[in-house]
């Protein structure tokens, strides 16, 4: 390979290097301004429709022309053939044949003039319909625009949305909430200490007196088998005094 085909492989290497990056800076500016991009098809659109309408009524101006003509030559080739019956009567030959002449070259582009007629009337359809065609297009896009930038906003909407949802810290607000949680949940559990505390308090008094109840009975019970045994001459009569004796 010589220097000047690396040389042209090089620029040429180059080149679609800088075409890629251009493509790409010029998809991204669309990408980001969608509107634009719409807008500038629509104009587009409009733009060709415009010229088409133009053709279209160059086609419908050439049907009329030709509509007008082909009239016109039914009424020459009606009025000569009255005029040449009245030169025939006058017996006017070279009058009369110039007629007929004339006669038939009308009726040879009337012919000519009702072909190319219905070639420009089928023209005419065809173009009306693609001019139809064309501006529902244009429609359509229109509407399309308008359906795809409210789902762009929609999901730019969602996607702020998102973004503020995972930038919010809720880090300090939950440990505050956790701390007012425990804090409640230990002045509970006080709460019902106390309550238990008491209630404890209280048992323990009524068995203390259940139990000198006990003690008290236990020992007239121990004084009457003692009098039982010694008999009356040894104790007094009557029940002595019990002192309780208090429990630890």
């Amino acid at each position: 390979m010589s220097q000047r085909d690396e040389r042209e492989g090089m620029f040429a290497r180059f080149g679609s290097l800088l075409r890629g990056v251009f493509s790409g800076w010029v998809r991204g500016g669309e990408n980001r301004n969608p509107e634009a991009v719409y807008e500038q098809a629509i104009e587009g659109r409009v733009r060709q429709y415009r010229q088409l309408k133009g053709a279209v009524a160059g086609i419908l101006y050439m049907r009329g022309k030709l509509e007008a003509e082909i009239a016109e030559r039914r009424a020459e080739i009606a009025r000569l053939h009255d005029d040449i019956r009245r030169a025939v009567r006058r017996d006017d030959e070279g009058v009369a044949v110039s007629l007929i002449a004339r006669k038939q070259a009308l009726f040879e582009e009337l012919e000519r003039a009702e072909q190319e007629l219905a070639g420009v009337r089928g023209e005419a359809s065809d173009a009306k319909e693609n001019l139809a065609s064309f501006r529902e297009e244009i429609r359509l896009l229109v509407r399309e625009k308008g359906r795809m930038l409210a789902t762009l906003a929609n999901a730019r909407a969602r996607r702020r949305l998102q973004h503020a949802i995972e930038g919010m810290s809720v880090d300090a607000e939950m440990a505050a909430l956790e701390s007012v949680r425990e804090h409640i949940g230990r002045m509970a559990t006080e709460g019902e200490i106390d309550r238990e505390i008491g209630e404890d308090g209280g048992m323990r008094q009524r068995l203390r007196v259940f139990r000198d109840e006990a003690r008290q009975d236990a020992a007239r019970a121990e004084l009457a088998q003692i009098r039982l045994e010694l008999g009356a001459r040894v104790l007094p009569v009557g029940d002595a005094p019990i002192v309780p004796v208090a429990t630890p």
